[in-house]
C-alpha cells in the first residue's frame, strides 16, 4: 500500500463515523507497511471531546502493540491535527503525519478549531513529529459536505 492507500482507508473510517452520527474525521496508525489501527471520531458517542479520530487511533495502536512508544509509525488523517491531537502524537513519539484537509477546512463547516496549523505547532514546541500536509486535499475536504448531507451537522 502507499500513502494515498492509506489515507482512503481513513476517509473510509470518517465515512462509518459519518454513518453512525459522529463526525467526519478519519485516521490510519502504519508501521513498517502495516496497518496497525483505524479509527474515526467518536466524540459525541463517548461524551468524550477528547475522543477524535487521531486519539482513539493512538489508544488503539497502543493496545495493538503493547506500548505507548509508537516510533517508527506514521499516521494518517482526513484532516489536519487539531493542537490537542498533534500533542497527543508527539507524545507517542510518531515520526510522521500525513492529513488531507485543512484545519481551516474543519473551522468552515462549524467546528470550533484553534487556528493554529499542525506544522507551526510542531516547530514551536521542538517536535521531532515530520508534518506533511495536502494529500487528497478534495476527496477530505468532500467528507464535510458529506457529513452535512447526512444531516450530522453537530459539531464542537
Amino acid at each position: 500500500m502507499t500513502g494515498p492507500d492509506y489515507l482512503r482507508r481513513a476517509i473510509a473510517a470518517a465515512r462509518e463515523g459519518i454513518a453512525a452520527g459522529q463526525s467526519p474525521f478519519g485516521s490510519v496508525i502504519v508501521r513498517e507497511g502495516a496497518v496497525v489501527a483505524v479509527a474515526h471520531n467518536t466524540v459525541w458517542r463517548d461524551t468524550d471531546p477528547t475522543a477524535h479520530a487521531e486519539v482513539n487511533c493512538i489508544r488503539t495502536a497502543s493496545r495493538t502493540l503493547h506500548t505507548i512508544d509508537l516510533s517508527g509509525c506514521a499516521l494518517y488523517s482526513t484532516c489536519e491535527p487539531c493542537p490537542m491531537c498533534l500533542s497527543a502524537i508527539h507524545w507517542a513519539r510518531i515520526g510522521r503525519v500525513i492529513y488531507g484537509a485543512e484545519i481551516d477546512d474543519a473551522a468552515a463547516v462549524g467546528f470550533s478549531e484553534l487556528h493554529v496549523p499542525a506544522r507551526q505547532l510542531a516547530k514551536m514546541g521542538g517536535s521531532s513529529v515530520l508534518v506533511e500536509g495536502g494529500l487528497l486535499i478534495d476527496e477530505c475536504r468532500a467528507l464535510f459536505e458529506e457529513f452535512r448531507r447526512a444531516g450530522a451537522t453537530k459539531t464542537y
